[in-house]
């Protein structure tokens, strides 16, 4: 008589489909990866007239990191186009002191920008929010939103920046700041492949 042995098929074919979406999830990270990756890039067309600085986080003594780079590479980049009209965007979270837009305002017009340059969105809190209300700004205003803008935050968020533009009829470009604090540099750029996915299927 032949020793009781039990029947492992059911347990073979978990595994392996266990596997198989582990190595799909894994293919799928990679590839949004290298999306984020390979837009992180300035990417300038044309005489762009008006700049738009995405916000980020503000501490209790001004701008983080991520945000102070962005600001310095836009005054950079200001001081060869001193005339553009600059918008800045970003509300205030429950953890920021002020809006992410009026502390963006305050560093530029510390550093020589006109106040009157500057238009201010105080309302988004996300990238989707960020770059539809700096639409209706620069509408309002009298410009073309399709044309001659200049979109400016870190490498990392240009590739979600790009489509969501083309998404609300924005024809952008781009200027990317460097991430200089690495840690946030690293995993700002791991989770953006998780953002990515969710605005294209959400935003």
């Amino acid at each position: 008589m032949r020793p009781y042995r039990p029947y492992k098929g059911k347990r073979n074919i978990f595994f392996r489909a266990a596997l198989i979406l582990l190595a799909l999830a894994i293919a799928g990270f990679l590839l949004l990866e290298g999306l984020v990756l390979a837009g992180s890039r300035t990417e300038v067309h044309g005489q762009p007239q008006v700049m738009v600085i995405l916000g980020a986080q503000v501490k209790s003594w001004g701008p983080s990191i991520l945000l102070q780079d962005r600001l310095d590479t836009a005054l950079a980049w200001l001081e060869e186009h001193p005339d553009m009209t600059v918008v800045v965007t970003g509300g205030q979270g429950a953890d920021e002191p002020t809006t992410e837009a009026r502390c963006m305002y305050d560093y530029l017009t510390a550093r020589g920008v006109d106040g009157k340059q500057i238009l201010m969105d105080e309302e988004s809190h996300n990238t989707s929010q960020n770059l539809k209300n700096a639409k209706s700004l620069i509408e309002k205003n009298g410009m073309d939103p399709a044309e001659n803008c200049l979109v400016v935050s870190n490498g990392f968020h240009l590739t979600r920046v790009r489509m969501l533009s083309y998404r609300y009829g924005m024809d952008v470009s781009t200027l990317a700041a460097p991430s200089s604090h690495i840690p946030s540099r690293i995993s700002c750029t791991l989770r953006e492949s998780a953002a990515l996915l969710k605005s294209f299927l959400l935003d």
